[in-house]
């Protein structure tokens, strides 16, 4: 359990922002009885079905693969601000970070075609069930079914990097931007530094600068993205030192997740032997266009394809040729 905590929850709630709802209800509540009743049994998989119920390699992949994907979302008002996509491995204890920028296209009818609406951090304020939506939204995008989801309010990262005393982070230059109408004034100055709650919100928020003098990324928000990962890992770092009792109890009122007492209890059991340098992070590929008067994230569907296929371990080559074969039969 020492090293699940050391290792696994600081990995997914700083790096990933997602398990310690469940982990700390769990250690909150649960006797040892009621932990032994709710633990999963290996056997508790259906293996009713056959290969020949999937139509595609990747869909027999998905179906005997050991790993879970979860939604993270990091929300800032009614808007999902971070969105990000996390695999694990159970078997392997690889994990995957999938980062997806907020101003991905992603086209809903009711909407005009070049709205900011269209924007993919839209989805979660303005359907009924936002989560549900935005969940169905990236499975759309990427081929990867998503098993659950989390959410973190803003407040909670900076939450978490309090309780860690701030993180050593080397700011890439002097980040400056106001909006006042968003109460939103950031300043954080270049250069290596310990990065505490307030700063840390700027440093993840920041995207451009409207001040003369300043510059913002010159890739946008690939830019921040970027950034967003490079500073996640250095939270990461640090934590593996520190015990983490108050750092789940600071952030844990700000998540939202539907993860399952049982469902985290396998998760407890599964990341024994997890190390930080068993995750990998990506963006999700694609590039910044201007369609109407705005700037847009176009994902790139083959790019996404062969990306999906490494994941889960598909010769994308050998699977083509497969089908060609198929199709000249």
């Amino acid at each position: 359990m020492k090293q699940f905590f050391k290792v696994f929850i600081f990995s997914l709630i700083i790096f990933s922002l997602v398990a310690s709802a469940g982990i700390f209800t769990y250690l909150k509540y649960l006797s040892p009885e009621e932990i032994a009743e709710a633990a999963p049994s290996d056997n508790d998989i259906d293996e009713e079905e056959t290969d020949d119920e999937f139509k595609t390699p990747l869909e027999r992949a998905i179906r005997e693969s050991n790993k879970i994907n979860v939604l993270l979302v990091g929300l800032e008002g009614s808007r999902s601000d971070t969105i990000m996509l996390a695999s694990y491995d159970r078997k392997t204890k690889k994990a995957s970070l999938i980062s997806i920028p907020r101003d991905t296209y992603y086209y809903r009818e009711e909407y005009a075609k070049y709205d900011e609406l269209q924007k993919i951090n839209a989805i979660y304020g303005t359907e009924d069930d936002g989560i549900k939506a935005l969940v169905e939204a990236v499975e759309d995008l990427t081929g990867i079914p998503i098993d659950n989801y989390a959410t973190i309010k803003y407040s909670g990262l900076r939450a978490a990097v309090d309780a860690l005393g701030g993180v050593e982070f080397d700011v890439p230059f002097h980040m400056r931007y106001t909006d006042p109408y968003d109460e939103l004034d950031i300043n954080v100055p270049a250069g290596n530094q310990i990065i505490y709650g307030d700063d840390a919100m700027e440093l993840l928020r920041f995207r451009k600068t409207n001040y003369p003098g300043y510059q913002g990324y010159p890739n946008g928000d690939l830019g921040r993205v970027q950034t967003q990962q490079a500073f996640m890992k250095a939270a990461a770092k640090k934590a593996m030192s520190l015990k983490l009792a108050s750092v789940i109890s600071a952030v844990y009122p700000h998540i939202k997740t539907d993860f399952t007492l049982t469902e985290m209890l396998g998760l407890v059991k599964d990341a024994i032997g997890f190390s930080a340098d068993n995750m990998e992070t990506m963006t999700l590929p694609g590039t910044d266009k201007m369609m109407g008067k705005l700037s847009f994230y176009l994902a790139d569907g083959e790019k996404i394809i062969q990306e999906v296929y490494k994941l889960y371990d598909i010769n994308l080559s050998a699977t083509n040729d497969d089908e060609n074969a198929t199709e000249l039969n």
